[in-house]
């Protein structure tokens, strides 16, 4: 059954961004624009869901008073029933409570962990692997910062992913990659194995949500500590020679972040404090899930950034996820991109764990 109470203020909502899209005023305004087309975009699935039903619905309470005066209604009911019933299922899953970052871009952080020159091979991989996801999903991806290392992989190499446009729910950045966030392991023959042995080595992922809007996250100028220097490349040689690069560290909390790529330091800064931003933010949500309990806590993605949650096996073409049993022998195709069906079990997981806290949807 349908609860008409939960989606009311939804539809008021809706019919007030429509009359705010409607207006010019509002087009002049690019920050409100976008932010008024990203929360459309993922209220229309929800309100399209409750309109099915109520038709769906509908037609059941029709057919029924009409079947004691005409049996070809009474046999249309099962199938007008089933109908509502999909209907209302597909409503009560978009109803469940989302993620409130789920319609932003993401900051995508891959580091090199032990394993020195392989594990740096392994995050290049990794920053591949994603980057060609981003061009399957046809969204835009900016490298923001990176450190090669001497054979060609990466220390660390931060990227930002967006959307093209408005994404319809569950299809933004965010809400696919969050549950990417953790420790990466390879087992494989490193380039610099010369007896042939398998060995493990493992990367490190962050996933942030992209706080793009200064006003969302305020930082008092006050509280920040700004560095410039020189750009270097692998090895440590320098790329530049003006001191363009940017180094903040946010006095409050100890977090620093550092940007080179860009030409100016200008951009360098501005790249800086947006990867800043969406790190505050991110720390703030991690400290209220923290404070949440066992059941209102996702129960696939992890605060905890030291977790194992994949495994890539070479020598089998294998990938494993540990946490919801995802295994698929098809390792080559997922580093070229082919991540959805990985993604996608852990988006299941999730959705599936958090019904269950809801009680199945029996309402």
């Amino acid at each position: 059954m349908v609860d008409v109470s939960a989606v009311t203020p939804l539809l008021e909502e809706y019919a007030a961004i429509e009359a705010q899209l409607a207006d010019p005023v509002t087009h002049s305004d690019p920050v409100v624009l976008k932010r008024l087309n990203k929360r459309y975009a993922a209220l229309s699935p929800t309100i399209a869901a409750f309109r099915e039903w109520q038709e769906a619905d509908g037609d059941v309470g029709a057919a029924t008073e009409m079947a004691a005066e005409d049996a070809s209604f009474a046999e249309e009911l099962p199938t007008l029933r089933q109908r509502a019933d999909e209907a209302a299922a597909e409503l009560h899953r978009l109803l469940l409570p989302r993620d409130p970052d789920d319609d932003r871009d993401v900051i995508l952080e891959v580091k090199a962990g032990e394993g020195g020159e392989e594990s740096a091979l392994f995050a290049g991989d990794l920053l591949r692997m994603y980057l060609r996801y981003a061009e399957r999903r046809r969204w835009k991806a900016q490298l923001l910062e990176a450190t090669e290392s001497d054979l060609g992989g990466y220390k660390e190499a931060r990227v930002a992913i967006q959307a093209s446009g408005a994404a319809a729910p569950g299809d933004a950045p965010w809400a696919r990659l969050k549950y990417e966030g953790g420790v990466h392991r390879v087992q494989r023959v490193p380039v610099t194995e010369s007896q042939g042995r398998i060995h493990t080595s493992a990367a490190g992922v962050l996933v942030m949500p992209d706080v793009d809007d200064p006003g969302e996250v305020e930082l008092d100028p006050h509280d920040l500590k700004i560095d410039v220097f020189r750009s270097s490349g692998p090895g440590g040689q320098s790329v530049n020679t003006t001191d363009s690069a940017v180094r903040i560290t946010h006095l409050p909390t100890g977090v620093v972040v550092s940007c080179q790529n860009e030409k100016s330091q200008l951009q360098n800064k501005e790249s800086a404090l947006r990867v800043l931003r969406s790190r505050l933010h991110q720390m703030a949500v991690e400290e209220a899930e923290a404070e949440a309990s066992a059941q209102r806590r996702s129960q696939v993605r992890t605060v905890d950034r030291s977790e194992r949650i994949r495994t890539y096996n070479f020598p089998e073409n294998r990938v494993a996820d540990h946490r919801t049993g995802y295994k698929s022998y098809n390792l080559d195709q997922v580093l070229d991109g082919d991540l959805d069906p990985v993604v996608q079990s852990a988006v299941d997981a999730d959705e599936a764990a958090r019904m269950a806290a809801l009680g199945g949807g029996d309402q």
